[in-house]
């Protein structure tokens, strides 16, 4: 099994937030790599893996990074496959990476998540998939269907809680 979808990290503590991807990853059977990689204390190798990881079969970066949030952006300057941008809370409750990985300069983007985002980017990794994936595809449909069953369920059980005012 090759993987297809790289996940970053700048350090092991952003483990806790990352693993969303994982986990969301695993479900639809998408093979991915993890990897701690920084971009201030290692940067000789986040430029190899950036330069590398087509040739590996990479077909799209998930990078999560919190303070000074470099990683996504040396890694898009350094390759042409999609980097998508998890900022993670940290410092100014992810504000200041979040501002970090959207002001990228013209030529270099990089598709950013909300703070702590990094479920949302490994939906967002299976939808750039998807589109030559069929299979891929129909598992991706299935579970933005279960979303919306979980929510539907939700809902009949909000139906059967009662208050003295409520009224529905």
């Amino acid at each position: 099994m090759k993987p297809t979808v790289s996940i970053i990290m700048g350090s092991t503590s952003d483990l806790p937030v990352m693993e969303k991807a994982c986990r969301l990853l695993d479900e639809l059977q998408v093979p991915f790599e993890m990897n701690a990689l920084s971009a201030h204390r290692t940067p000789q190798a986040v430029e190899q893996f950036a330069r590398e990881a087509e040739g590996r079969g990479i077909r799209v970066v998930i990078a999560g990074a919190g303070m000074a949030a470099a990683l996504p952006g040396v890694i898009a300057a350094q390759t042409t496959l999609p980097v998508i941008g998890v900022p993670i809370k940290g410092m100014l409750d992810g504000l200041d990476a979040l501002l970090s990985i959207v002001q990228m300069p013209p030529g270099i983007p990089v598709a950013t998540v909300g703070v702590n985002g990094a479920q949302n980017a490994a939906i967002l990794a299976c939808q750039m998939l998807a589109l030559a994936d069929e299979a891929l595809a129909r598992r991706l449909s299935d579970y933005k269907n279960s979303l919306k069953n979980k929510i539907e369920k939700a809902n009949q059980e909000l139906a059967e809680v009662k208050y003295e005012y409520k009224t529905n």
